[in-house]
């Protein structure tokens, strides 16, 4: 890594973190795979983006009542959104969340996105240096989100996959697992001030039922901690046997002034590219101290207008976005996970989301996350782009993320395309065990018969050694986890 003597402290730091997690995307993006023009291109199974439905939002997003131009939309706006945006979103949380009375407009503000809402959250929440507890693994962009601009640090709570007395399915979020994650914390001296919910939770799947949202919340109020729920995939459980539950819609929460609500389009309407995000939250001080960020993040309003157009259609969302949408999902879902366990391949099988999460620990030759590198690597030269366990601070090695949301076409070749790794990494183990057999070697049970699917049996990592990482984001998020780490680390350093 090479410090510029052109930036500062932080300037050098956002680069490590560009550099260090736009490796597999550099990659991608100078050789995306094109049916006619590129078809030796790389397939990107590791942006989560909804490539199904560019026929119906394309068609809806051009018809004649989305193209209003009045001056209004050109002016400066409400730095929390165009009022009639935010009641829009109101109706339309209050209809999807199925709160228990209407959500209020004054509640609302919207922004570019939801990362740039993780950012302004944590900015006016935090102090530099101090702390949000989150479970792993979890979506890595927020990592940068919080840290970038407010210098805020991520505690991890691990779950891990094993099923125990008190976890009855793999990765399961438990209070104590976080009661346990902010006592250590503390311990180190480290001040903790928020907890953040990803419901439906990215990478696994999970959906959480109204006793564990009880039951988190009531830990945060004890703590005196804010909670920042994304519930941007809400409207993606694809299957009619899995219910989501909004926060939005507990009939009593258990510290209001203190829970904050996101959702964005870019998940369940298929429009990454559109950047809209919005927050609800009944605490005025965070409203207004979030507000005076939308100056840096804030939505343009010929956008604002195609948003609130979009979400009033009730009748086109119901009657035909989102029942093409799920249906789509849930064939594309049913094609991956068919072709995973044609492969004997282990998988925690969800509803909801465009991701599966994928049990890859046999196919490493030890159980460290080097190895695990060494295997994405070897998926991208065989040009298919997934996302490794460890850029979701996985506490165990081998763990992978597979997006499915996308035309059967490319999740076929992709799949062949993982199968022929797969298969040559199988003889390259199965052949260096011949030459050199592993005196520490184990046959492991799957960690549930239930929850991790189709195959009963798995091989554990086998002589695993210590998981150090040797990659920069690695590194800089350990160094991150000191609360003098920035004070060591000053502009003359990077000089």
């Amino acid at each position: 890594f090479r410090r510029s003597p052109y930036l500062s402290a932080r300037g050098n730091i956002a680069t490590v973190f560009l550099g260090s997690t736009e490796e597999g995307y550099a990659a991608y993006h100078a050789d995306k795979y094109d049916e006619e023009k590129n078809p030796n291109g790389i397939i990107n199974f590791g942006t989560s983006e909804n490539k199904l439905c560019f026929d119906l939002m394309s068609k809806r997003l051009t018809q004649t009542d989305m193209n209003l131009m009045e001056p209004p939309l050109l002016q400066y706006p409400d730095w929390k959104g165009h009022m009639f945006l935010r009641e829009e979103v109101a109706r339309f949380l209050t209809c999807y969340c199925k709160a228990p009375a209407p959500l209020k407009a004054e509640n609302v503000i919207v922004l570019n996105g939801c990362g740039s809402l993780f950012s302004a959250l944590a900015t006016v929440l935090c102090d530099p240096g101090e702390a949000i507890l989150i479970a792993t693994p979890f979506y890595g962009g927020i990592t940068q989100s919080v840290f970038l601009y407010g210098n805020v640090k991520l505690v991890y709570a691990y779950l891990d996959s094993k099923i125990t007395g008190t976890s009855t399915r793999p990765f399961q979020l438990t209070v104590d697992k976080l009661e346990k994650a902010l006592q250590d914390a503390r311990a180190e001296g480290v001040t903790v001030r928020a907890l953040i919910l990803l419901n439906p939770q990215n990478p696994l799947g999970d959906i959480y039922s109204l006793s564990e949202l009880q039951d988190y919340l009531e830990f945060a109020k004890r703590h005196e901690l804010h909670v920042i729920v994304d519930e941007i995939y809400m409207l993606s459980v694809f299957d009619e046997s899995a219910t989501f539950h909004s926060v939005l819609g507990m009939d009593r929460l258990p510290d209001p002034q203190r829970t904050h609500v996101m959702w964005g389009i870019s998940k369940d309407f298929a429009v990454s590219g559109i950047r809209f995000g919005t927050l609800y939250t009944e605490n005025q001080d965070v409203a207004n101290a979030v507000a005076s960020l939308c100056y840096f993040h804030g939505v343009c309003g010929p956008v604002q207008y195609k948003v609130a157009q979009l979400l009033r259609d009730r009748d086109w969302i119901n009657q035909v976005y989102l029942r093409a949408n799920h249906a789509r999902l849930k064939a594309a879902h049913t094609y991956v996970t068919d072709e995973l366990k044609t492969l004997g391949v282990p998988f925690l099988n969800r509803n909801a989301g465009f991701f599966v999460w994928i049990d890859f620990r046999k196919y490493l030759r030890t159980g460290t996350f080097e190895e695990e590198m060494l295997l994405w690597r070897r998926f991208l030269d065989n040009k298919v782009l997934l996302s490794c366990g460890k850029a979701f601070e996985c506490s165990e090695p081998g763990w992978f993320r597979i997006i499915f949301a996308d035309k059967i076409h490319r999740l076929q070749l992709g799949m062949q395309r993982i199968r022929k790794v797969l298969e040559e990494r199988e003889r390259e183990i199965l052949a260096e065990a011949k030459e050199q057999p592993c005196q520490s070697d184990q046959d492991g049970k799957a960690d549930s018969t239930d929850e991790v699917i189709f195959v009963s049996r798995h091989q554990e990592p086998a002589c695993a050694g210590s998981s150090s990482l040797g990659d920069l984001i690695g590194l800089l998020q350990q160094q991150m986890r000191s609360s003098d780490w920035l004070q060591k680390n000053t502009a003359e350093q990077f000089a």
